[in-house]
């Protein structure tokens, strides 16, 4: 295990630095946008808070931090700190496959083509989507998020923004639940899937649903990506430990301990393996920490918009 200290001064210090917890330029993450037809005017912004964009990022560098847990050279990243934010954002990019990239690229722009076919009245601005910096938050940093925190909402608030449609839990449970406490700010946040209105076709698929734990111990939504999926004709196997009782996927983890993290997600992965079907995830921290332990998982996105393409 790596001291939980180093690991949260280098996210702290590259988000105040550079607004992104890795020191990468927003504009080299988030570009999934310039490849889809985007509507500009809408009742609600598409906030996707960069959670789907990192995945690739945290692939790579979780990586290396597995090959050197408890090792001598776990000592050294207390230094990682004081690296120039933008210039080790830069190598890790760098060295994060562009494969991964345009992966998770897809995933957003599938969640645009749902919204788009429910009729969902929706609107798209790359320079007001940030990341929520949540993170800091489950880790402890409660100063670092605050201050962001007041950031993020006062571009949001400037912007005359309202309602927000957000594409994952961590991204939800920020803008839901701990920015109105903290900035005082509120918005009408509602998860994308609660948007879906797509026609029903034939299908018998069965699949497992996982449900992350803001969704389904913190937000109590684990029944309506659920009834979304039922409205399609796709049944989900029952898991027991789901809802307010679900167990986590270990991701989380993953950044002072990728060994305690494949733990913990190994457990997970035995009770969603046991109903027998395919698992699908709805949170990219889950679906990449799942992928990673050898489960045959897929984005809920991509259940849904293959019903488009019927």
């Amino acid at each position: 295990m790596y001291r939980p200290r180093d690991i949260i001064e280098t996210i702290a210090g590259n988000l105040r630095r550079t607004r992104n917890p890795f020191g990468i330029p927003n504009t080299l993450v988030n570009r999934w946008w310039k490849d889809a037809d985007l509507p500009k005017n809408g009742e609600a912004l598409l906030f996707t808070g960069l959670m789907y964009q990192f995945v690739p990022y945290i692939e790579t560098a979780t990586g290396y931090l597995a090959k050197f847990e408890d090792t001598p050279w776990a000592e050294y990243l207390r230094y990682a700190r004081w690296a120039p934010s933008t210039l080790s954002g830069l190598g890790l990019a760098l060295i994060t496959p562009g494969r991964d990239k345009r992966k998770f690229n897809r995933t957003l722009q599938n969640i645009a083509r749902i919204l788009t076919a429910s009729r969902a009245s929706f609107y798209y601005r790359p320079e007001l989507d940030q990341y929520s910096g949540v993170l800091l938050y489950d880790l402890g940093d409660q100063k670092t998020f605050e201050n962001h925190a007041h950031w993020v909402a006062r571009r949001l608030t400037s912007a005359g923004v309202k309602k927000l449609i957000t594409v994952d839990p961590h991204t939800t449970y920020a803008l839901k639940e701990l920015y109105p406490k903290i900035t005082g700010a509120h918005f009408e946040v509602t998860p994308y899937f609660e948007k879906i209105r797509i026609p029903a076709r034939k299908t018998d698929r069965t699949v497992t649903l996982h449900d992350p734990c803001f969704y389904g111990r913190y937000l109590g939504l684990s029944d309506v990506p659920a009834r979304a999926l039922a409205a399609l004709g796709i049944q989900c196997r029952k898991v027991e430990q789901s809802g307010a009782f679900t167990h986590c996927c270990g991701g989380p983890a993953e950044s002072i301990s990728p060994k305690l993290a494949g733990e913990v997600g190994g457990r997970r992965l035995a009770q969603l393996s046991a109903p027998g079907a395919p698992i699908v995830a709805m949170c990219p921290i889950c679906l990449g920490n799942l992928r990673k332990l050898g489960a045959d998982v897929e984005d809920l996105s991509s259940i849904l918009a293959e019903n488009l393409a019927a």
